[in-house]
């Protein structure tokens, strides 16, 4: 069966309080951000946001990236330091989990960089037929993510949207 064809726009929201306050809020990646700037170059993103690690800078952010864009991809925060918070602040606005998208990144991470794949809590979800996709900060992991992303994003949005 083939997928319904239509075009899909990325978001992507770096999360980071130190290089925010370096650089300040910002709307495309700054040189320091090597995660952001790669997803922003990867999905063609037609929005890009720099932000601290505060639980309601985060749902602004990805709520007003939700109205401009399909898929908001976040970086940073996914951590289990008590400033890691992007989880905390996403899940309260997700009305569906993609629980396996977090399974399948800590299975390949954990083939990666062994038992350390435990401590991140890469997350997904669904918000009014639009996917939120929380990668941890790391480059490596970034790389991971968005594989995943690219091999299902339209699926996922298929089935959110209900088209099939």
């Amino acid at each position: 069966m083939h997928e319904v064809e239509f075009d899909i726009s990325f978001g992507v929201v770096t999360i980071s309080t130190s290089r925010f306050e370096r650089h300040g809020f910002l709307r495309e990646p700054p040189s320091d951000d090597e995660s952001g700037r790669f997803l922003v170059e990867e999905f063609n993103a037609k929005a890009y946001v720099l932000i601290p690690d505060d639980v309601m800078e985060i749902r602004r952010a990805v709520l007003d990236m939700l109205r401009e864009v399909d898929v908001v991809i976040t970086t940073g925060g996914t951590g289990l330091n008590p400033k890691d918070v992007t989880i905390e602040a996403v899940k309260p606005l997700i009305e569906k989990e993609i629980d396996g998208f977090g399974d399948i990144f800590r299975f390949l991470s954990y083939q990666e960089v062994g038992d350390r794949a435990m401590l991140t809590r890469t997350f997904a979800g669904v918000v009014n037929g639009k996917a939120v996709f929380c990668l941890p900060g790391s480059l490596n992991a970034v790389k991971l993510g968005a594989k995943l992303i690219k091999s299902q994003v339209r699926h996922i949005l298929t089935h959110a949207r209900g088209l099939k």
